[in-house]
């Protein structure tokens, strides 16, 4: 099993136009959809998820909609409270949090807290996320801090990344049919191992997710190393 896996949780408005309902319906039914996913992360031993609820370039979207996303993470939160305290767990935002509107961030930050001694899960929910943006918030939190040029390393980099302490994930689930990481997880995600799948979100179920969770047990993870009993003929990137 992976012990982290992420998700960009994509086809939420397809899946409400298909129905002739409006996107905030999709939003309203993916938003539902997390709880299954976590469920089944805590029965096959997944310690860590992490979901991609809202990048930084959804703000370009409609200003309705995005007032609707903006509150339904912490309704969400709230409706969701007694499972997350029953199964234990651990509630981290991956994102400026500090840009929310006040009501939003007092609800995120609230559940964060409260939840910060649980330990059956950690769900990573990257709300007002965007890869690039959290390199560079990293780089300045470095410079601040005064640290030498000469003395950065990957893993001082990874330190100061919303992820520190989290091992990078294993499994990055693509739901929707697109092909590309949309700016989730630069950093972490370099060798991490891709699922694509036609399901819009609102349709993934458990039994999906274990689908993805099969077929990363079949993969050969090597990291760009050669395994020992191979016979080296060339030099490669991965293969």
């Amino acid at each position: 099993m992976p012990a982290h896996a992420a998700i960009i949780m994509d086809g939420n408005g397809r899946w409400a136009e298909q129905r002739g309902l409006e996107r905030r319906a999709g939003h309203q039914e993916g938003a539902r959809r997390v709880r299954d996913i976590a469920a089944a992360c805590i029965d096959h031993g997944v310690a860590v998820l992490t979901i991609y609820a809202f990048s930084t370039e959804n703000w370009d979207r409609p200003v309705d909609e995005v007032s609707f996303l903006m509150d339904l993470i912490p309704e969400r939160l709230e409706a969701e409270r007694s499972t997350i305290f029953e199964q234990r767990v651990r509630v981290r935002v991956l994102g400026e949090v500090e840009t929310l509107p006040l009501i939003d961030r007092v609800a995120v930050q609230d559940i964060v807290r409260q939840t910060a001694h649980h330990d059956a899960l950690d769900l990573n929910i990257a709300f007002n996320y965007g890869g690039r943006a959290e390199i560079m918030r990293a780089l300045r939190k470095l410079i601040r801090e005064g640290v030498h040029p000469d003395d950065v390393t990957e893993s001082l980099i990874s330190s100061a990344m919303y992820t520190a302490g989290q091992p990078d994930p294993d499994l990055l689930i693509r739901t929707g049919g697109d092909q590309r990481s949309s700016n989730f997880l630069v950093w972490q995600s370099i060798y991490s191992e891709f699922y694509f799948t036609p399901t819009l979100w609102p349709d993934f179920t458990r039994a999906e997710f274990e689908r993805a969770l099969a077929d990363f047990a079949t993969r050969r993870r090597r990291f760009g190393r050669v395994p020992a009993a191979a016979q080296v003929s060339g030099a490669s990137v991965d293969g």
